[in-house]
């Protein structure tokens, strides 16, 4: 769980995450654009729920500014080590803030 400046928690859309989860459990069709697209949305929640820039991002992740534009509009097939990279981020962020 992460916070922001103030010491709130940062949820980083996880309600919309979560129904798409239980949907893929259920058996329903989850498609990669729906997925690519809802991990942007929560990528850039959190980003907004702690006051980062994506030039703040891109220069703690070293990720680029346009990558991270891409993943945040669900365009980016993003791994999972570029996924790391940026969840680090932000915890050392909240970290700082703490």
């Amino acid at each position: 769980m992460m916070s922001d400046h103030k010491g709130h928690v940062v949820t980083a859309n996880r309600s919309s995450i979560n129904r798409s989860v239980r949907s893929a459990a259920l058996g329903a069709a989850f498609s990669e654009s729906d997925f690519l697209l809802q991990l942007g949305a929560a990528v850039r929640g959190a980003r907004a729920n702690i006051g980062m820039t994506r030039r703040e991002l891109a220069r703690r992740s070293g990720v680029s500014q346009r990558y991270i534009a891409l993943i945040e509009a669900g365009k980016g097939n993003v791994s999972i080590v570029l996924l790391l990279r940026i969840l680090n981020s932000f915890r050392s962020d909240a970290t700082k803030a703490a």
